[in-house]
């Protein structure tokens, strides 16, 4: 039986093995690996921004402050807005992977639900801002 996902270092263990995934895939990784420089500073803000989501009622030492839209159309921009849904598709496809390997519970069935409706808005906005 796997335990759920209650804490920090939950939250870092699914982060950090999920984007070492994404960076080893054919499609997903050069996204990645041509975008971020510093992989240490990305998966602690993303650990916080994943923490900040799942345990929102909860007083954390670290909240999530950003805007993962603006840097996602960066992204597209900086790649000839060649992002489809294809990407998305392949995205959310490891994280469940990820999180199944590791969690189960009501946590981690909650990050799997959420990573389902951001990624849907993210590529909504996105190609809503190829066309202004």
């Amino acid at each position: 039986m796997k335990n759920d996902i209650e804490t920090r270092e939950d939250v870092f263990l699914l982060v950090s093995s999920f984007y070492k995934k994404v960076r080893a895939d054919a499609v997903l990784g050069p996204f990645f690996n041509d975008t971020i420089k510093d992989w240490d500073a990305h998966l602690d803000r993303l650990t916080t921004f994943w923490e900040t989501s799942l345990f929102m009622t909860r007083k954390l030492e670290h909240k999530y402050h950003g805007d993962p839209l603006e840097a996602h159309i960066k992204v597209d921009k900086d790649h000839n807005n060649s992002i489809t849904e294809l990407h998305f598709g392949l995205w959310l496809n490891l994280w469940f992977e990820t999180i199944q390997e590791l969690f189960e519970g009501d946590n981690a069935e909650n990050a799997k639900r959420r990573a389902r409706k951001m990624g849907t808005f993210l590529y909504l906005k996105i190609f809503e801002a190829r066309s202004k």
